[in-house]
């Protein structure tokens, strides 16, 4: 018998991907991250949303 292999959950999400898994339009998204409600990294040119930061808005911690 063969074990599933193990999917790590991501350390962090594109703002596209990010949108996908919480339902949130990017235009709300990036509002979020302006109150200070949502934390972002910026990489080079590219914004990634930390995936405690987004859970912890969608469990109304943040």
């Amino acid at each position: 018998m063969q074990t599933p292999p193990i999917t790590p959950e991501p350390l962090a999400y594109s703002v596209a991907d990010a949108c996908l898994v919480s339902s949130i339009g990017r235009t709300r998204l990036y509002a979020l991250i302006k109150e200070g409600r949502l934390e972002s990294r910026k990489i080079g040119k590219r914004t990634i949303i930390p995936a405690a930061s987004l859970r912890a808005l969608i469990e109304g911690e943040a």
